[in-house]
């Protein structure tokens, strides 16, 4: 029978600034990068924006020393799991056999689809590919080969929307002429140490008779030598486990000692997360506030609810108290600070026979605001705020 390239990986292109183009489409074409401000790092840039030198991680002030024109985007909370959600049920709809290594890359087994030919497998992810690409408008590069480890590598290769292609059997050629850092486990230092020894590209390693690579890689020469020839027997595992914790935090441009706006701004963060929480078809039960001081000595403090819920009025009244256990030193003002739910349920709710009406109306109302704020967001900022956020 003919061997198939049936193992594919898929890497979305500048996830979270993909996903941000598409919500403003102005963005498009343009140096763009998501993260924070000021004192922040940037999580994500546009291929316009790295070819200006911008990277990531990248604190955001040296990144907009290389690039002044950098347009800087916050992270619209709640919609980078959404879309990565349609993603993955879009390649589900190819086959079941569909692994989410993280929120935007993944690897698919189209052994089950039954394709004859070579040509029929191209065919297929081509299309798959454009039709990611038309329903979303996002960018994603395939890799087609025999395992995981070369179609990771061969995705990664031709970026962004890039499709490389490699028949079973041509895995040790295809590897050959790629630098060694293309390999799992070498990292930048391990890199730097291996090309002090000569060893620069995939083919060096195989050219290492067996005392000289056990000399360099020890216990591991094994491992290596079978990655540098393309060796990959590792399924592709469909379960997926979904993230325990959601956490956001924000880095101030100047120190904040102000409590009241301390307050707002980690109470405008549950608002932000429970908008993913409830997308996602989850409850929470334990909130944790965490500040950080200017020398970044960090304090943490937290508090669970005695049943798990999807809505912020039962942990707002926490966010007081908790923000003043953490932040022991009050004469010094705080660099960052942070929330993190956790204590995630997902399974059926249980029934509440003493359900409160009022209880029932925010159910009902944080729908409709959760609805009205996915229609009409621009910018990654709800439209609908609660007053919480107003500034006193």
């Amino acid at each position: 029978m003919l061997a198939l390239p049936t193992i594919v990986h898929l890497d979305a292109d500048a996830f979270f600034v993909s996903v941000e183009q598409a919500l403003n489409p102005s963005l498009k074409g343009k140096k763009v990068a998501v993260g924070g401000r000021e004192r922040g790092i940037i999580s994500s840039a546009s291929y316009e924006a790295r070819a200006c030198g911008v990277y990531t991680p990248m604190p955001t002030v040296r990144a907009l020393k290389v690039c002044p024109d950098l347009i800087l985007v916050d992270h619209s909370s709640g919609r980078y799991g959404e879309f990565s959600r349609r993603l993955f049920d879009l390649c589900g709809d190819i086959t079941p056999l569909v692994e989410r290594r993280s929120i935007d890359e993944g690897y698919m087994d189209v052994t089950p689809c039954g394709y004859k030919t070579q040509e029929q497998v191209i065919a297929a992810m081509r299309a798959l590919q454009k039709k990611i690409t038309d329903t979303l408008d996002v960018g994603v590069s395939f890799g087609l080969a025999s395992n995981k480890l070369v179609a990771a590598i061969a995705s990664k290769l031709n970026k962004p929307r890039g499709f490389t292609v490699v028949p079973p059997g041509g895995e040790a050629a295809f590897l050959a002429p790629l630098g060694i850092g293309r390999l799992p486990g070498i990292g930048p230092k391990t890199e730097e140490a291996l090309k002090a020894r000569g060893l620069k590209i995939v083919s060096d390693i195989l050219a290492l008779d067996e005392d000289e690579g056990r000399e360099i890689f020890g216990n591991g020469w094994p491992d290596m030598l079978a990655a540098a020839r393309g060796g990959d027997d590792s399924p592709v595992i469909t379960e997926f486990e979904d993230a325990k914790s959601y956490s956001q935090q924000e880095t101030f441009a100047k120190d904040v000692a102000d409590f009241a706006e301390i307050e707002r701004v980690a109470k405008g963060m549950i608002d932000a997360l429970m908008r993913e929480i409830r997308a996602d078809g989850k409850r929470v039960r334990t909130l944790t506030v965490k500040v950080r001081y200017p020398n970044f000595e960090q304090m943490s403090a937290g508090h669970s609810l005695p049943e798990a819920t999807n809505l912020e009025q039962p942990f707002y009244p926490l966010v007081a108290p908790l923000l003043r256990q953490a932040w022991t030193k009050r004469k010094t003002p705080l660099r960052l600070v942070s929330v993190r739910f956790s204590s995630v349920d997902d399974g059926p709710r249980q029934l509440d026979l003493f359900a409160t009406p009022a209880n029932e109306k925010r159910q009902r109302l944080a729908s409709v605001v959760d609805a009205l704020n996915a229609s009409t967001r621009r910018h990654g900022t709800p439209q609908i705020m609660h007053g919480g956020q107003l500034r006193k």
